[in-house]
């Protein structure tokens, strides 16, 4: 339900009054969500509370999403869930290698993920599942792996976030004893660029990248690796890496005039935040006009002379 606190019943009929009144007749397409990361470890009865709150207005949504532990998912939990019309499941996987794991502390293994997800899906509930790049102990490839292992498992959703280091936590100690070195931000961003062809390339949709802004992330973080928009980041990096490539193997090498061609949904991730990749094209010696064409898929592109 979103709050820091523990939501009781009464907190969960009026959230869901709220969200009713708001909606109006769209209610269907939308879910009721419990996030937190654990809720089927919770207490049993509490859990059955908050699930009973969702009663009276359950046929009017499309159903329940919930974010857990793949370690606290089995048949019999599954089963109970289903009851209750839950329509999707995540699970804070994290990594797929058992070793960064371990020293993370997450209490949890790669085949615990497996495990849950083959139970999920055997119950015909939607799968979704969350990675966390550059944790303490990975590296790109263990990411990409991760990445790799996902796709192995075919969710129907992904979320990426990628490790943002607070004050005063254990990883703040680590990276303060130059036992962690996060990430650049330039870093995550290459990688995360990387991870959203990936998961489109098997349509796999991405559903979050990147942290929520808020002020006590943006004032408490260390490392500079926190962006508010690092999605589009990545998005510019995409078009930036594709447009460079067609314009060094453009035939003519003489020309330096181009009319680049993308959805019209795609437009300012080719010109980038702030006009970035335009600007560093033009630093480049190349001159570009940014045309649409509808039948293109989101990160497509084409280039013409001009």
């Amino acid at each position: 339900m979103g709050q820091a606190y523990q939501p009781n019943a009464d907190d969960v009929t009026n959230a869901v009054k709220i969200a009713v009144d708001s909606l109006k007749e769209n209610t269907k397409e939308a879910e009721i969500a419990f996030f937190g990361g654990s809720f089927t470890a919770i207490d049993r009865e509490y859990m059955l509370e908050l699930l009973d709150a969702t009663k009276p207005f359950i046929n009017r949504f499309k159903g329940i999403r919930l974010s857990t532990r793949p370690d606290c998912i089995d048949d019999e939990i599954v089963s109970l869930l289903k009851s209750y019309k839950v329509t999707s499941i995540e699970l804070g996987a994290q990594s797929m290698d058992d070793e960064v794991l371990k020293l993370n502390e997450r209490g949890h293994t790669a085949d615990d993920v497996r495990n849950a997800c083959r139970i999920i899906k055997k119950y015909g509930i939607s799968l979704g599942l969350q990675m966390m790049t550059g944790l303490y102990g990975s590296d790109f490839y263990k990411d990409i792996y991760t990445a790799d292992e996902f796709i192995k498992l075919r969710p129907d959703t992904v979320r990426i976030y990628p490790t943002v280091i607070m004050q005063d936590t254990e990883l703040a100690n680590l990276y303060n004893s130059k036992k962690f070195i996060p990430y650049t931000l330039e870093q995550s961003v290459e990688l995360c660029s990387k991870l959203i062809l990936k998961f489109k390339s098997e349509n796999i949709r991405i559903i979050r990248l990147g942290l929520h802004y808020s002020e006590s992330l943006e004032n408490n973080s260390l490392g500079n690796n926190y962006h508010p928009a690092f999605k589009e980041l990545c998005e510019n990096k995409i078009f930036f890496d594709k447009i460079t490539k067609l314009i060094k193997n453009y035939p003519d090498k003489e020309v330096d005039f181009f009319e680049a061609y993308v959805n019209p949904h795609s437009v300012s991730k080719l010109a980038g935040q702030n006009k970035s990749n335009i600007i560093r094209l033009n630093n480049m010696g190349y001159k570009l006009k940014i045309k649409t064409d509808q039948s293109l898929d989101e990160y497509e592109i084409y280039i013409k002379q001009r």
